[in-house]
């Protein structure tokens, strides 16, 4: 049996080999979870994405190296785009895809593919105990949505210049949590806000670019910018650009992609 495969840069800036790069799987119908999750070890990046027909759409699971996860983005912006490069949907035909966080939409806009996410606001909470430690620097509000915490810093450049200690945040994220979003207004005059993600517990130190983060760091933004529509920066060392929009309890995702890798998996029985 051969699986299409394709590994796509998402989210991309003007500069090439820029954004969070996905594994996409074309799978036949429903495969067996841990051949997956073995499958994305192999491929090693941040998620692989795995979907197939159904319905009037596509069942789309996501694996990161070491687990899979509930909602993500880049991956999932990948996958619409490797639909429509195939041919596998009509160019303008909307993307469907059935997931773990419910029903998830893609459309074109342009050069832009536009992601329909659920919004997932933070609760504000009281800083925790070790996150500035590590961290290394100062925070200045936090707060948890779902098992990510958010922590806002003072400036631009603080965020930049934050150097993790991976090991002590592995440590930190007890076995209910696995990540920490850090976010600040950006400096640059072309975007609202910058932001960065690191998820050691899921097998990620630093994750290049985060469509779900975004989910949270909308409506956060939504509140402190009293507006609905961003362009956001996501500060890593490939760097990515995302357009974002608050509706109520959805956000809107819209970034670039493109295709670097394409080929197929052989000889799996």
């Amino acid at each position: 049996m051969s699986i299409p495969f394709f590994q796509v840069d998402a989210f991309v800036t003007r500069e090439p080999f820029s954004g969070n790069p996905a594994g996409v799987c074309i799978v036949p119908g429903r495969m067996d979870t841990p051949w997956m999750q073995l499958l994305a070890a192999e491929v090693n990046q941040a998620e692989t994405a795995f979907l197939y027909a159904e319905e009037d759409g596509f069942r789309l699971r996501w694996f990161t190296p070491k687990m899979e996860v509930a909602l993500c983005g880049h991956a999932t912006l990948a996958s619409a785009h490797v639909l429509w490069q195939e041919g596998i949907l009509k160019k303008g035909e909307e993307a469907r895809f059935y997931t773990q966080s419910g029903l998830l939409k893609a459309c074109q806009k342009g050069d832009l593919i536009e992601l329909d996410f659920p919004a997932r606001p933070a609760v504000p909470c009281e800083k925790p105990k070790g996150l500035e430690e590590c961290l290394g620097t100062r925070v200045l509000s936090t707060g948890l949505t779902g098992t990510v915490y958010l922590a806002e810093l003072a400036s631009d450049q603080a965020v930049r210049k934050v150097k993790p200690d991976f090991k002590l945040m592995e440590s930190f994220l007890n076995s209910q949590l696995h990540g920490v979003i850090i976010t600040a207004a950006s400096d640059d005059p072309a975007y609202d806000f910058v932001s960065r993600f690191f998820a050691p517990a899921a097998g990620i130190p630093e994750d290049p670019v985060t469509g779900s983060a975004h989910c949270c760091l909308g409506p956060f933004w939504e509140s402190r910018l009293h507006k609905n529509t961003f362009s956001a920066y996501q500060a890593s060392e490939r760097g990515g650009a995302l357009q974002v929009r608050c509706e109520g309890d959805r956000v809107y995702l819209g970034g670039k992609a493109l295709t670097v890798i394409q080929g197929c998996l052989s000889q799996f029985e």
